[in-house]
């Protein structure tokens, strides 16, 4: 049985449900609150998540981050090296998709040469006012490697899907860099 611990970094515009999705994830579905503040530097939620079909476990340090500050010098430094990116949308916003590649390109960039796992999650809970589609995103996302996922966490919808799936991505490359090491011994 491995513990491995991961920096997972949350990132979108504000407004998105960057915390409102970290907050439900860690509280597994029982904290959901209809009134948020925004986050004005940085929040901190650690949680372990099982990896799938191993008696593994990912414990993950979420930096949910202040979406108004994309290039600041307090997130430079919380941002460095990180295990994994959590990028986050409303679909009833189109220009919050479209910054999404300035987040990925600056957690990217954190980096440089390295793989870094992702996943492209959503805000869903206007859905009637849909400014992006989910082929749409979900292109967008395969185009950069990431996975994408529909979430609600006002309807309690997949909020914790994107994490899972952040731990077995990071998982496996745990395995991955351990075969390679096992094969050089």
């Amino acid at each position: 049985m491995v513990k491995l611990a991961a920096k997972c970094i949350l990132a979108g515009d504000p407004a998105v449900g960057k915390t409102a999705l970290a907050q439900i994830f860690r509280s597994d579905g029982a904290q959901f609150q209809k009134n948020y503040t925004l986050t004005t530097g940085v929040d901190l939620v650690v949680k372990t998540v099982p990896v799938p079909d191993t008696a593994d476990s990912v414990e993950l340090f979420i930096l949910d981050s202040a979406g108004k500050e994309l290039f600041s010098e307090m997130l430079d430094k919380l941002w460095e090296s990180p295990s994994v990116l959590c990028l986050v949308y409303d679909v009833t916003n189109e220009q919050s998709f479209t910054n999404c590649s300035k987040w990925l390109e600056k957690a990217r960039s954190q980096i440089p040469g390295i793989t870094l796992p992702g996943v492209l999650g959503n805000k869903t809970d206007l859905a009637g006012r849909r400014a992006v589609e989910s082929a749409q995103a979900r292109a967008w996302a395969l185009s950069q490697g990431l996975e994408c996922f529909e979430t609600s966490v006002k309807e309690m919808i997949n909020y914790e899907a994107p994490f899972h799936s952040l731990a077995k991505q990071f998982h496996h490359l745990y395995q991955e860099k351990l075969e390679v090491f096992q094969a050089l011994v």
